[in-house]
């Protein structure tokens, strides 16, 4: 079987993981999940107990849920090299540095701004102490990924890799949030723009928004939810 990518919006990071199975030109499946109602139910857990995307469905069926997790399975599966780079490679090191860099403290600095968004019970209070501190967070690792992105076109080199699919899904909360202007920031502001020019990231943004798009072709369509929680739920 083909696998199955579980993938949220709105605004999900995981928009990124479509992007890199569109680079890596196998055929895929895909399942969207709407973060604020479908993921919260509790049929949900069987997929994912945190009730979080993503979640991958491999081709035996079996599930993974966590972006590295996901994204070391599709490493080792590129045979070619399309978002990856030869094992014990510099170039490896430097991805998984990257990949790593932004899946944890990048990612984790807008936690205290999704918490005051997402508060059940506002308390006007608290979300501003929320914003104020994480603006600062994201602020400062935005300061940090700039000084750690070289002079190629792409954060490893001169193709996407996975590094870049895992940040092109999270890097535009800052603009969602209103944290600061992007042009802060000169080079990620730069390389931004050159991700979300590319043809696999304007078809996965087209999904998320519940648009068409057939992308390369490897997409061979959507599952509804119900339908995998019953085939792979448990």
């Amino acid at each position: 079987m083909e696998p199955i990518l579980l993938y949220g919006f709105p605004s999900g990071s995981s928009m990124g993981l479509v992007a890199a199975l569109e680079w890596l030109g196998k055929p895929y499946r895909l399942c969207r999940v709407d973060m604020l109602g479908d993921m919260r139910e509790p049929s949900y857990a069987r997929l994912n107990p945190r009730h979080e995307t993503p979640v991958f469905i491999t081709d035996k069926g079996e599930l993974l849920t966590e972006t590295m997790a996901i994204a070391a399975w599709l490493e080792a599966r590129d045979s070619d090299r399309r978002i990856s780079f030869a094992p014990l490679s510099r170039e490896a090191d430097r991805m998984h540095q990257l990949m790593a860099f932004v899946n944890t403290g990048f990612t984790g600095a807008f936690s205290p701004l999704w918490a005051a968004l997402e508060m059940e019970d506002p308390d006007p209070a608290v979300q501003t102490a929320l914003r104020d501190f994480g603006r600062r967070a994201v602020i400062e690792r935005h300061d940090k990924l700039e000084g750690m992105i070289g002079q190629g076109p792409f954060l490893v080199g001169e193709r996407p890799s996975l590094a870049d699919a895992v940040l092109v899904g999270v890097a535009r909360w800052l603009d969602f949030h209103k944290v600061a202007d992007r042009g802060r920031w000169p080079k990620l502001s730069a390389l931004r723009e050159r991700l979300e020019g590319d043809p696999a990231v304007i078809h996965a943004t087209k999904l998320e928004n519940g648009e068409a798009s057939s992308g390369t072709g490897a997409l061979l369509g959507h599952m509804p939810l119900d339908e995998v929680i019953e085939r792979f739920g448990g």
